[in-house]
């Protein structure tokens, strides 16, 4: 798991290059018949990447998205109209069947197809109108990493081309130099701070939600720590009748429009007693653990995701535990 997620960077490098004409054309008949809509269609650390897509896709292009659960395909028959909309389907092996059953419903309910897939020639890829690969290579850790970080960098490629954002697109260009340095920031403090932990909370907002839901993911992977992700928006909604005097909290307040308001959640959690582990830039003084900016607000959950890999592969060694093979987990996991 270590070592792939090392591995992010370059590979992340080659993809950016190596799907630039496929993204930009594909880009360009969406502009020319815009989606009304579009449903995406995941499980587990891809569903967790379509919502980053998601939130990226509606700030971007005013085009709602919505999660679609696979069981009302392949489990209720749901009777699609989808005349206008865009289907999106992600996953590493592309060999679900509750996944490829579902794209072939939307696409012959009307809806345009298209998948981002880490293995060539996958049955997903195979239903898909259109496929992006991912171009992270074989991926032998059960726990995913360089794969995730390949899917969210692939979807900022195809909104940069679509919404033509040269901004955006200039900072791709930098992004895997600075994942890099990403990658080698120290976050032993949570390492330290998590070690004998049994649950937390991880907290993140925006299109850092993503990257907090996929961060609890691997805390329950890797380390079997009760981990649960909130939107800073919503935590003082309920969940915060959970927090005592010594209990740990995950704060990831990157650069961007959301920081603010994170930072004042963070400060509040302390008030009430929280052991709070703050992910921020250089700028702010109150940070346990420091974010890499990545010259856009857009990409700075990449950046946040890949400084935690590491940190929670320390973490699963630290408490006896083996990052590469989790229990009861396989690499490939086939539902229906």
């Amino acid at each position: 798991m270590l070592e792939e997620a090392r591995n992010a960077p370059e590979r992340i490098r080659g993809q950016l290059h190596r799907n630039e004409s496929l993204v930009a054309e594909l880009a360009e008949r969406l502009r020319e018949s815009p989606p009304q809509g579009a449903l995406t269609v995941a499980r587990g650390s891809s569903d967790h990447a379509a919502s980053y897509f998601g939130y990226l896709c509606m700030r971007y292009r005013g085009i709602p998205v919505a999660s679609l659960p696979p069981s009302l395909t392949t489990l209720l028959d749901a009777p699609w109209q989808l005349s206008g909309q865009l289907a999106l389907a992600v996953s590493q092996s592309g060999q679900s069947p509750d996944l490829v059953a579902t794209q072939r419903a939307l696409g012959a309910a009307g809806a345009r197809t298209l998948a981002w897939v880490n293995t060539p020639e996958s049955p997903l890829g195979e239903a898909s109108d259109f496929e992006i690969p991912l171009y992270a290579g074989e991926e032998r850790s059960v726990a995913a990493t360089k794969s995730y970080l390949a899917t969210l960098a692939a979807m900022a490629q195809l909104i940069a081309h679509w919404h033509q954002d040269a901004y955006l697109l200039n900072a791709l260009d930098s992004l895997p130099s600075r994942l890099a340095m990403a990658c080698e920031q120290d976050w032993s403090p949570a390492v330290e701070a998590l070690v004998d932990a049994d649950k937390l909370m991880v907290i993140g907002r925006g299109a850092g939600l993503a990257v907090a839901q996929e961060a609890a993911l691997k805390f329950k992977e890797t380390c079997a720590i009760q981990a649960e992700p909130f939107s800073g928006a919503e935590v003082r909604h309920g969940p915060m009748a959970l927090i005592g005097p010594g209990y740990p909290v995950l704060v990831f307040a990157p650069r961007g429009a959301e920081q603010a308001s994170l930072l004042e959640l963070a400060g509040w959690l302390r008030s009430v007693g929280a052991h709070v582990l703050l992910a921020a830039d250089e700028s702010v003084t109150a940070r346990q653990l420091t974010l890499v900016d990545t010259g856009h607000d857009a990409l700075e959950p990449l950046s946040v995701i890949q400084s935690f890999y590491p940190m929670v592969a320390q973490l699963a060694k630290a408490r006896g535990s083996d990052p590469d093979s989790p229990r009861h987990l396989r690499k490939v996991t086939c539902t229906l």
